[in-house]
């Protein structure tokens, strides 16, 4: 005898194939969405617990376990010792690498890309070197270079290994720019009397100056939070990143964690400041 099925449940039966496929459908089509928030909840979990710990009224030497709630951390940032003395000629020797590697692969960029010279493939792949060669090797032949000719270690040291490897990322970064940039616009202007210089004023730069700005921030960025080539060539000389790792050894004060949270909001604004002003250029 057969038996049949009720209404209810043959419409349950009917409507199961049905949903799988627009599940699958569903997945197929926010994979994309899907991975990149897990890369991005993955990327930024480090800063959020860094963030996090700097109202931490720590109970431990290394701020590891959370305790209780204060701003006292964010009200004394200079407190321990040595804390705002190494920030301070980090961001000195930031800014004097920016400007060194800034000025001199902005050069290099335009001759690589304007210019067709003997041994401009050479020059590539030495530019690309130092982006390649692990920062032991760097870290290491900088310091034989420096002993052999006798440079006392120190800041100007650090400065210049800094704009050693700065220099790749910047000619990098700028050289993009001016490889997409329109060349019928600079001639556009020389068709309307300007001279090289004028164009150059008022039409190239503008264009590339957000590629430059670009490098500029990626230079300072890599400066900044260089350890392994600075630890090489430092002397006595501490940069924050050396205190850090030094006060790793003994115990980690919640102030590093408020210097963290700063340096990452002021990158957050910049990149956001950047974004709008893109926007408004382009409506």
């Amino acid at each position: 005898m057969a038996t049949t099925l009720s209404r209810p449940a043959a419409r349950a039966a009917s409507a199961a194939p049905a949903r799988r496929p627009r599940r699958q459908s569903w997945l197929r089509r926010h994979v994309v969405q899907i991975f990149a928030a897990v890369a991005l909840l993955y990327m930024f979990l480090p800063v959020a617990y860094v963030i996090a710990f700097s109202f931490n009224n720590p109970s431990d030497r290394y701020n590891s376990t959370w305790n209780s709630f204060t701003f006292s951390n964010w009200t004394d940032v200079c407190g321990p010792a040595g804390v705002c003395d190494s920030l301070k000629l980090s961001l000195e020797i930031g800014a004097l690498a920016t400007l060194g590697a800034t000025v001199l692969g902005t050069l290099i960029a335009f001759a690589l890309a304007r210019r067709r010279f003997g041994g401009r493939a050479t020059t590539n792949l030495l530019i690309f070197l130092p982006m390649a060669t692990p920062e032991v090797v760097m870290g290491s032949s900088l310091l034989t270079l420096f002993v052999n000719l006798q440079v006392p270690l120190g800041f100007w040291t650090i400065v210049i290994a800094h704009i050693t490897f700065d220099i790749s990322f910047v000619v990098v970064t700028v050289k993009a720019r001016l490889q997409g940039l329109d060349s019928r616009l600079e001639q556009a202007a020389m068709d309307l009397y300007a001279n090289e210089w004028q164009t150059f004023r008022r039409i190239t730069f503008p264009l590339v100056f957000p590629g430059i700005l670009g490098a500029a921030l990626l230079a300072f960025s890599l400066s900044f939070d260089d350890f392994i080539i600075t630890n090489f060539n430092s002397g006595q000389t501490v940069t924050f990143p050396m205190f850090v790792w030094g006060a790793s050894l003994r115990s980690i004060p919640p102030q590093v964690n408020v210097v963290g949270s700063i340096m990452f909001v002021a990158s957050l604004g910049l990149a956001l400041v950047g974004q709008v002003f893109y926007r408004r250029r382009r409506a």
